[in-house]
């Protein structure tokens, strides 16, 4: 009798798929595959409640977001998300907050846009729907 040995690895597929998604991506999913989808960076201590409301809102229209609260300097906030390449950065300051905006800021960093916070929950929803 010779010994056999039968394997089976469903996942062995899936795992090379992934590693060539990331690799041919660079890790830059598209926002619809993105694991976070938008990162929200309150300024101070002061805007962590509109930020609450802000990621309350996102997260009820099935978006995929995270907010970091910590008593960092913004520039180190946002190199840290675009590291992460998260596809939008919402920067929260005083300003948005009393005009009821935000900041948005993409992956790549070209510009940075100013915009209603339900404008931009519209515009990623759209995006996310349309896999853009």
């Amino acid at each position: 009798r010779t010994p056999v040995v039968i394997h089976r690895a469903i996942l062995g597929s899936l795992d090379r798929f992934m590693a060539y998604l990331i690799e041919e991506t660079m890790g830059k999913f598209p926002t619809w595959l993105s694991p976070v989808q938008v990162k929200l960076l309150p300024i101070t201590d002061r805007n962590n409640e509109y930020t609450d409301k802000i990621e309350s809102m996102l997260k009820e229209l099935g978006v995929r977001c995270e907010s970091d609260k910590r008593q960092e300097k913004t520039g180190y906030k946002v190199r840290e998300a675009q590291l992460m390449k998260i596809p939008y950065m919402l920067v929260i300051g005083d300003k948005e907050q009393e005009d009821g905006t935000v900041a948005v800021r993409r992956r790549d960093g070209t510009a940075t846009e100013v915009m209603k916070a339900e404008d931009f929950a519209e515009m990623i929803v759209k995006e996310i729907k349309d896999r853009a």
